[in-house]
């Protein structure tokens, strides 16, 4: 049995910060917004830098929960973004992993890391069969005159661009939204 597959006793103590017991393997996330706010298990007054994702679960049926960014962390959203500030750290892709020797309070221990390397993250392929992105694709285009913003989401080849251009001289005002 993988280890992807197994429980980790320390999912028994509930965080409501993710930790290394949700990661088993480097995991591609999207941080939505970074927040500045006070620790939620009220062991401490401390305020934390605390990355929110878009993502909704990390595992099928297994909520994704916010992570604290501690000082390691936050340096390295730093130098990602190039920018100090947490309000610039919305919207950027992070590969979360386990490192086995960080220090915390004397001790070696298992803690989260964001990897220093922008992850390769490639986008999905706009096809008619996702209707939805289709016809929000064809709005877009209808809207824009151009493929700017529907590129930044999917990736659209030349065929697909032809066929939307086409739809969207057959398509009502609002038909497609």
């Amino acid at each position: 049995m993988e280890n992807k597959d197994k429980t980790h006793y320390r999912k028994a103590f509930n965080s409501p910060y993710l930790s290394s017991a949700d990661i088993v393997e480097p995991t591609v996330l999207k941080i939505k917004c970074v927040t500045l706010e006070p620790d939620k298990t009220k062991k401490t007054k401390d305020l934390f830098n605390t990355a929110y994702f878009s993502d909704k679960e990390i595992r099928p049926g297994e909520a994704l929960k916010p992570m604290i960014l501690n000082a390691t962390n936050s340096r390295t959203m730093k130098n990602l973004t190039g920018s100090a500030f947490i309000d610039d750290w919305n919207d950027v892709h992070v590969t979360v992993y386990v490192d086995n020797g960080v220090k915390f309070r004397g001790d070696t221990v298992d803690g989260l890391r964001i990897s220093t390397e922008h992850p390769k993250v490639s986008k999905p392929i706009l096809t008619p069969a996702h209707k939805k992105h289709w016809a929000n694709a064809i709005a877009a285009y209808k809207r824009d005159g151009n493929f700017n913003s529907i590129e930044k989401h999917v990736t659209v080849s030349a065929e697909m661009k032809a066929k939307i251009i086409e739809e969207s001289k057959n398509v009502a005002p609002g038909q497609a939204e």
